[in-house]
């Protein structure tokens, strides 16, 4: 079988178009994998929503699974995003005190119960302080936010958090 140069010319065109694209969504699967994992603490970030008196509130929040990862936290963290944060989930669920040891930023701690609905909020945590602040009663999690965001929203005891 001849070719003639246009019928080759565009049967290449047609294989480096189909390269071409592939390499695009192998390069768009790569950013999304690794926006799935926070840049500085290498954990992974998921999304959370919390359901209030006056609308969902959406957060990208990085996941500390591990006893070394929930130990560390958000400590030596120097800034937040507005909507980020971290979760701590409890498996299993039980009751929790957090402090703000080596921790640079004030935080709002959410004590999240087995229902998923808040327990209580230790709001605007102050840094460095070592006091222990203790959930209500037992938590299936526990989530940090930036100090006073919770009020801003209008987040409180009893709103629903999904994750």
């Amino acid at each position: 079988m001849r070719l003639t140069r246009s019928t080759l010319a565009v049967s290449l065109l047609l294989a480096f178009a189909a390269c071409s694209q592939g390499g695009q969504e192998a390069t768009a699967k790569a950013s999304q994998a690794q926006a799935a994992v926070h840049p500085i603490s290498g954990l992974p970030v998921k999304d959370l929503k919390v359901k209030s008196a006056n609308g969902t509130h959406a957060f990208r929040v990085e996941v500390a699974s591990t006893f070394k990862e929930q130990e560390h936290g958000l400590m030596f963290r120097s800034e937040m995003g507005a909507d980020e944060g971290m979760i701590f989930p409890n498996k299993p669920p039980r009751r929790s005190a957090f402090w703000m040891r080596n921790t640079v930023i004030p935080l709002d701690i959410i004590f999240i119960g087995t229902d998923h609905r808040i327990l209580n909020i230790a709001a605007n945590a102050v840094p460095y302080d070592e006091t222990p602040l203790p959930s209500d009663g037992i938590a299936a999690g526990v989530l940090e936010l930036n100090g006073g965001r919770a009020a801003q929203l209008g987040i409180k005891a009893g709103d629903k958090v999904s994750w």
